[in-house]
C-alpha cells in the first residue's frame, strides 16, 4: 500500500490569506463610517472647547445648561430627575458638562485616528444613547435629535464589532510592537485585528448586539412617535406646540394669586408668550383680568424661577418663558375684586397662539 502524503499548509495559508484579506476590505469598507462617527463627535466637543467656548461659560447665553434644561421635559428613564438634580447643584453640573464634553472630542479624535477604536466606538455608543434618551423627543418638522443619535448608535456599535483595521494608529502600534496582538485587552478596546472568538461565538455576539440596538431604537422611537405597533402620534411631549402645566394655586385673601407653573412641551427655538392672566367664578364670570401690559410690568419678585438657567419673566409682551423653566408666580389683586363664594374659582392663562390653560385654584386664608 502505498500512502500518500497530502501536504494542507498551502490550503491553510490559502484560508488564512482569505480571512486577512476578508478583513482588510470590511475595514476599508467601514473607514467612512469611522471617520464620520469620529467627526460627528470630534465637532460636538470642539464647538464647545475649541470654536465656541462660551458654550462652557455658565455666565454666558449659550452655557449647556441651558440646553439640557431645555430637555427636561421629554427626557426618558428618569433622565429628567438627573438634570433636574444637576441644574440645582452646580458643583455636579459644571463637571457633568466638562466631562460630557470631553468624552465627545476624545472619543470622536480617536474613531477618526483609528485609535483604540473598539473603546472610542463603545464611548459613542454610550453618547449617543444618552442623546436619545434626553433630547430625542426634539425637532420642529421630524424627531431630528432621535434620528442623528439613532444612526450614531448603529454605527458606533458596528465599530465595535469590527474595529479598525484599516489606515488606523491601532495599526501602527501593533506594526511597532508585534506582542500586542497576544494582549486581551488590546484586541477588545484596539481595532486592527478581529476578536478573538470563534465563528459561533462572533455570530452570537453580533447578533446580540444587532438585538440591543433594534430593541433600544425601535423602543425610543415607538414611545415618540408611534408607529411600530400603534398609529403615529405627536408623543407625549410636543416638541412644537408650547404646553403649560399649572399647579399649586392658591386665592390669597387679598385677591391675589400664587400658582406653580411649568413650560414643559413645545420648541426651545422660540420661547413661549403668556399674553392674558383671568380669574373666573363659579359662573364663569370674570373677577380678575391681568392683561398683557400688567404682565409686563409685574415685578421681579413676583416671579420666583426654581432654575437659574431657563425661566419665566417678564418680557416686552406678558410673560415670556424658556423651554423647561419652572416657577411659582404671584399675580397682584386687582381693585374692588371680592372672593367667590366657597373659594371656587378658576385660574385661566392664554398665550400668544390663543391656546388657554386653566387650573382651580384653593383659597388660602
Amino acid at each position: 500500500m502505498t500512502v500518500v502524503a497530502i501536504n494542507t499548509a498551502p490550503r491553510a495559508a490559502a484560508v488564512t490569506t482569505l480571512g486577512e484579506r476578508n478583513w482588510r476590505m470590511a475595514a476599508i469598507a467601514l473607514l467612512s463610517v469611522r471617520l464620520i462617527q469620529g467627526f460627528i463627535y470630534w465637532g460636538g466637543g470642539s464647538r464647545r472647547f475649541i470654536y465656541g467656548p462660551e458654550k462652557l461659560d455658565p455666565n454666558a447665553p449659550t452655557w449647556m445648561a441651558n440646553k439640557l434644561q431645555s430637555a427636561m421635559p421629554g427626557a426618558l428613564l428618569g433622565a429628567d430627575h438627573l438634570i433636574a438634580f444637576l441644574l440645582h447643584h452646580f458643583w455636579l453640573l459644571y463637571p457633568a458638562v466638562i466631562l460630557f464634553s470631553a468624552a465627545e472630542l476624545i472619543a470622536g479624535a480617536a474613531l477618526m485616528a483609528g485609535l483604540l477604536t473598539r473603546l472610542a466606538a463603545l464611548v459613542s455608543v454610550g453618547l449617543s444613547m444618552a442623546l436619545m434618551l434626553m433630547f430625542g423627543w426634539q425637532g420642529a418638522t421630524c424627531i431630528d435629535e432621535w434620528t442623528m443619535a439613532a444612526c450614531n448608535l448603529a454605527m458606533g456599535a458596528s465599530l465595535v464589532l469590527a474595529g479598525s483595521g484599516a489606515y488606523s494608529l491601532d495599526n501602527v502600534l501593533l506594526r511597532r510592537n508585534p506582542g500586542l496582538a497576544g494582549h486581551a485587552w488590546f484586541r477588545w478596546a484596539a481595532g486592527s485585528l478581529p476578536l478573538r472568538l470563534t465563528d459561533r461565538a462572533f455570530r452570537n455576539f453580533g447578533l446580540t448586539v444587532l438585538a440591543a440596538v433594534l430593541a433600544f431604537t425601535i423602543a425610543t422611537y415607538s414611545y415618540y412617535r408611534g408607529s411600530v405597533v400603534t398609529p403615529f402620534h405627536g408623543g407625549p411631549v410636543s416638541p412644537t406646540r408650547h404646553h403649560l402645566a399649572l399647579s399649586n394655586g392658591a386665592l390669597l385673601p387679598d385677591g391675589s394669586v400664587r400658582f406653580h407653573i411649568y413650560l414643559d412641551g413645545g420648541t426651545p427655538e422660540a420661547p413661549a408668550h403668556i399674553m392674558k392672566a383671568e380669574l373666573t367664578g363659579g359662573t364663569n364670570a370674570a373677577l380678575e383680568t391681568w392683561n398683557t401690559e400688567t404682565l409686563t410690568r409685574l415685578p421681579a419678585d413676583s416671579i420666583h424661577n426654581d432654575f437659574a438657567y431657563n425661566q419665566f419673566k417678564a418680557g416686552p409682551y406678558g410673560i415670556v418663558a424658556e423651554m423647561g423653566a419652572m416657577a411659582t408666580i404671584w399675580l397682584p389683586p386687582q381693585p374692588n375684586v371680592h372672593s367667590p363664594a366657597g373659594g371656587n374659582a378658576t385660574l385661566t392663562l392664554t398665550d400668544v397662539n390663543g391656546r388657554s390653560f386653566s387650573l382651580k385654584l384653593n383659597e388660602n386664608s
